[in-house]
């Protein structure tokens, strides 16, 4: 939550590389931390630099994306963060089952070394640099991005005349969200961030073991491994969905499928409660949390990160950026700090709830959520302006 707060402003002073490569370093320094951890001291102090790296990294990425990608592979280009992610957090299932903690934490160490090395070769944002007044390093970013061989006067033009009507702008504080011209976008970047959360996927997602268990199985691993082995193909599908169905079909058929997933998981335990079809429990207990990934992660996951990394003109997106992501790991953060207590209430009953998050996501996104699908950026915030 705290890197969350920072990060825009990071983003904005330092650049999205120099804010990228800032987290790596709180993450390398956390990791180092936790492995030669001692003591609980030196374990959270570890923890505490990830958390924060992380928290940053979760804001810049998706927007240095959205910034640099051509607008028919942005949605694509941000799910294959995603995807990554899913795989990383898959693979991180599998090995922690395998190899002991210590050895685990050094493995976080790698994909930072590799981001560090890899931001040499890679041209920084051309938005941002034509909003700090960088044009020449401007065009040769463009360029880079586009191949020697591209036609960008009419993007960089786009991107420049933009920019000046930013210039035009003071510049922006918490305070200035609330305006109307940019309450709209705030309200979707806020509210798809807390729904998202409030499906309940850090709660399932880090309990899924115990959960397994719960519902009669004899052990949670097998239901782990399966969990995490769910979530990268449909991920990739719906990395391949995203710019032909759409943003907003793709996140209601998501949460369509969330809402079933948690409404069977919720007839599990329901069932098991009142000792009645014993036999169907773990089955549908099972089924439930791996139909809930799976539809999770073929929109759910990415959707709500891609569009706030399209909605906000640049001269808010460093604060409403920032805002949209604490927001996102405040809900994380409550989430999974109350499942534990909504389970021992009730679990039939902490999964309908989850699944009634689920259809409010369906009615709210078929009501306010605009298409960005083959909108440049300045044409979103054309068409929010005017509805």
């Amino acid at each position: 939550m705290l890197g969350a707060i920072t990060s825009g402003r990071i983003a904005d002073i330092v650049g999205r590389k120099g804010a990228m490569r800032i987290s790596a370093c709180f993450c390398i320094t956390g990791w180092l931390a936790v492995y030669f951890s001692n003591g609980s001291l030196l374990l959270d102090i570890g923890r505490f630099f990830t958390g924060y790296g992380i928290g940053v990294f979760s804001y810049v990425v998706p927007i240095f994306i959205a910034e640099i990608a051509p607008r028919n592979l942005r949605g694509l280009l941000t799910t294959l963060n995603q995807l990554l992610i899913v795989t990383g957090s898959s693979v991180a299932y599998i090995i922690g089952s395998i190899i002991p903690w210590r050895i685990l934490a050094l493995t976080g160490l790698v994909p930072c070394v590799l981001l560090l090395v890899g931001l040499c070769f890679v041209p920084e944002s051309p938005r941002w640099l034509a909003k700090v007044g960088l044009d020449k390093e401007f065009q040769v970013a463009l360029r880079k991005l586009r191949g020697k061989d591209a036609d960008i006067t009419r993007e960089a033009a786009e991107i420049q005349v933009y920019i000046l009507t930013l210039r035009s702008l003071p510049k922006a504080s918490i305070r200035d969200l609330f305006k109307s011209k940019y309450i709209r976008s705030v309200i979707i970047g806020v509210s798809l961030m807390v729904l998202q959360q409030f499906v309940g996927i850090n709660g399932i997602g880090f309990y899924t073991s115990e959960t397994f268990v719960q519902a009669g199985l004899s052990s949670g691993k097998l239901g782990t491994i399966l969990y995490a082995c769910v979530q990268v193909p449909i991920t990739v599908v719906g990395a391949f969905l995203m710019d032909k169905s759409g943003r907003r079909p793709l996140i209601m058929i998501s949460a369509a499928g969330t809402f079933l997933g948690c409404f069977l998981a919720g007839t599990s335990f329901f069932l098991k409660g009142q000792n009645m079809f014993l036999d169907w429990v773990p089955v549908l207990a099972v089924g439930g949390i791996l139909i809930y990934i799976a539809f999770f992660s073929i929109g759910f996951g990415a959707v709500p990160w891609v569009i706030m990394s399209e909605i906000f003109p640049i001269n808010i997106k460093g604060v409403a950026g920032s805002l949209v992501v604490l927001v996102n790991w405040s809900g994380a953060w409550a989430v999974s700090y109350t499942f534990n207590f909504l389970m021992s209430w009730s679990s039939s009953g902490t999964f309908f709830i989850y699944s009634a998050f689920s259809v409010i996501t369906v009615l709210f996104v078929a009501k306010f959520v605009p298409e960005t699908k083959g909108k440049t950026l300045e044409q979103i915030q054309a068409s929010i302006n005017k509805s």
